[in-house]
């Protein structure tokens, strides 16, 4: 291979609109977009900060620079987006945003990820727009733990939005639960209830070090087997098969034909060799990992005039580059004798990069 034919980043070049392969040969296929980094709530695995940087309004890409991204995006062989944050419904007229995106040839799927405080008011008008799946975080049906975790936040109006969005016909509504030992793990069978009841699919999240300010320690996880084994305690469950090999989650059907609970194990299991997801923070940096250092800037590309092309290939190139395998590494290191350090690496923070 000659000069010619790399590219800047260092990666192999890839023909123009074939779908492009990661140095360990994983697809681009999912796009998850940050549409802001305000949130209303302050969760502590999230974002424990009293003062943030918050990028200027300015800064931030404005719905039709996302749509052409996208656009740019669905012509590479994405076809999944997810619209998040931040709390995305901060941000006005998201339902437009949805429109647009709606419109994309290739785009087959958008869904969005929400606390779910906002939603009551404005489900419908995302239902309308093109917005086909909602996924909520709640951590805890307890109203006391509910606040101790988001710091300032009630749990009514995102059972109110939990109940909207069913009513708004999205299905299936799926419900995450980020798990903290010492704070929420003795409510995993009040969440399993509580999903069952609302009609809602349940996916438990181990506790991950994403940026740094959580300060994050293995103290605090709560592993995948414990998780399960407090599922199974109030109700049986059997896996189920993968319909999707990159999907984060892995499933399991309750015995009695009531639904199905899926488990995140990104720190116990990770699944780095299946994951085929990019993400656009809403400053306009591709990142190409949930555990980045950095980002690679499109929005100096789009606000510089460059054209689709220029964008695509320098996407391409990113995406040629790409060997992030964090989740492994980071297993690996909480064998070894040395253990892990998670403040080692200045990561970038789950308020800017999104989920």
């Amino acid at each position: 291979m000659g000069p010619r034919d790399r590219d800047p980043v260092g990666g192999p070049k890839a023909t123009i609109n074939a779908v492009p392969v990661d140095r360990l040969q994983r697809p681009l296929e999912d796009l998850r977009i940050s549409v802001t980094d305000r949130c209303n709530f302050r969760c502590t695995y999230c974002m424990p900060l009293d003062e943030y940087d918050w990028i200027a309004r300015d800064e931030i890409l404005n719905y039709e620079e996302i749509a052409r991204l996208a656009r740019i995006f669905a012509g590479l062989g994405v076809s999944k987006l997810r619209l998040t944050g931040g709390e995305p419904l901060v941000r006005q007229d998201l339902d437009r945003l949805a429109a647009l995106l709606a419109g994309i040839e290739g785009i087959e799927d958008i869904c969005l990820t929400t606390n779910g405080a906002l939603l009551a008011g404005r489900a419908v008008a995302l239902r309308a727009a093109g917005v086909n799946r909602v996924t909520i975080s709640i951590d805890s049906v307890n109203p006391e733990t509910f606040a101790q975790m988001t710091q300032r936040a009630e749990l009514q109006p995102v059972l109110e939005g939990i109940a909207a969005a069913r009513q708004a016909g999205f299905a299936p509504i799926k419900l995450n639960a980020v798990i903290e030992r010492g704070v929420n793990e003795r409510e995993i069978p009040d969440l399993v209830a509580f999903a069952r009841a609302a009609g809602c699919e349940l996916r438990f999240i181990e506790y991950m070090d994403v940026g740094n300010a959580n300060r994050w320690t293995s103290e605090k996880l709560v592993p995948k087997t414990e998780i399960l084994a407090k599922i199974a305690s109030a109700q049986a469950i059997e896996p189920v098969r993968r319909e999707r090999g990159s999907a984060p989650s892995m499933d399991y059907a309750f015995t009695d034909g009531g639904g199905t609970v899926g488990v995140i194990a990104s720190v116990t299991e990770p699944f780095c060799g299946a994951c085929t997801r990019a993400r656009i923070t809403a400053d306009g940096r591709l990142v190409t990992c949930l555990f980045s250092t950095r980002g690679h800037n499109l929005k100096s590309l789009l606000r510089a005039g460059a054209s689709d092309g220029e964008i695509r290939s320098f996407v391409v190139a990113v995406w040629n580059a790409r060997d992030d395998r964090y989740s492994e590494q980071r297993l690996a290191a909480i064998a070894s004798p040395q253990g892990y350090r998670p403040g080692a690496v200045k990561k970038i923070e789950m308020i800017s990069l999104g989920g």
